[in-house]
């Protein structure tokens, strides 16, 4: 097959808490096995992995999604259609607005950590971002490392948290927004979302990691109220204390590409005034998360 030997490829990691820079590959061209499976050990190394100076069309970025697994749909965009009927896997982010109607979805959202979909019993694997237009300052992608948090609970906390599950709200977006069909306000225990354990199994590292998706609405399964929001606290607490994060500052041709099960992300503010548009692609799981 096409493409740069495995020997012109090198892995450059940040320094961070993770992620790594992935260099001498153009991802528009075919790419061998051999190269592939470099980039996917690099990703399953770092959890997240960029590829700077691309240029994609949606064809290349689609075709390139796809070797790391089956793509979700995009959800649909204006009048309930996919932003491109050629492409239906891609979705637009943008904050941009052309003649009175958005040129994409989440513009100006995502500005709390979270994990994508773990509201659905089987969550996204993997998401690619490729930034198109972005702003000179502002709007960066922060980075966390689950792996490390789980590793460094404190004992106690580890014990008690231990086969403990979550349940993940699928009533509000990450910005907190009320999505359609849903009510204003539930039970913890009417509420609608998916089940999940506290700490999961990677199933391509053996690793175990927190899941926790995003703070507000969760619940503790079997646990009362009260009871379930001090032990979620605590466990956020200690992921915002103990900072393994890396940033991702973008630059136009940046392709990103994150592990949904070990990480969480979030955006930073936009300046008022700035532009910023990327196309995104979504990599299905084969099954549920595993309980360590």
């Amino acid at each position: 097959m096409p493409g740069m030997a495995a020997a012109d490829i090198r892995v450059v990691p940040t320094g961070g808490a993770l992620g790594a820079d992935i260099v001498g590959i153009d991802l528009a061209q075919d790419i061998g096995d051999a190269d592939f499976h470099r980039i996917e050990d690099a990703w399953h190394e770092h959890l997240v992995v960029r590829f700077r100076g691309q240029t994609l069309d949606d064809d290349a970025l689609a075709a390139f999604s796809r070797r790391f697994g089956e793509l979700d749909m995009a959800p649909t965009g204006r009048g309930g259609k996919p932003f491109n009927p050629d492409r239906p896997e891609i979705v637009v982010v943008s904050n941009i607005v052309v003649d009175g109607k958005p040129a994409g979805a989440l513009g100006n959202s995502e500005l709390v950590w979270h994990q994508d979909m773990t509201y659905n019993d089987i969550p996204p694997k993997a998401s690619l971002l490729y930034g198109i237009e972005v702003p000179e300052a502002g709007g960066a992608t922060q980075f966390y490392n689950l792996y490390k948090a789980y590793d460094a609970l404190p004992d106690a906390l580890r014990q008690r948290i231990e086969g403990l599950t979550c349940k993940h709200d699928a009533t509000r977006s990450s910005d907190g927004r009320l999505r359609h069909g849903y009510e204003e306000e539930y039970s913890n225990e009417d509420r609608p979302g998916a089940v999940h354990p506290l700490v999961l199994v990677h199933p391509g590292t053996g690793r175990k990691a927190l899941c926790v998706g995003r703070r507000p609405n969760a619940w503790i399964v079997g646990l009362p109220d009260d009871e379930s929001d001090a032990l979620l606290d605590e466990i956020w607490a200690h992921i915002e204390r103990c900072g393994f994060v890396w940033t991702q500052d973008w630059q136009a041709g940046d392709l990103v590409i994150w592990d949904n099960r070990c990480t969480l992300h979030r955006r930073d503010t936009l300046p008022a005034g700035s532009r910023r548009h990327m196309h995104r692609t979504q990599v299905r799981d084969t099954a549920r998360p595993a309980a360590a």
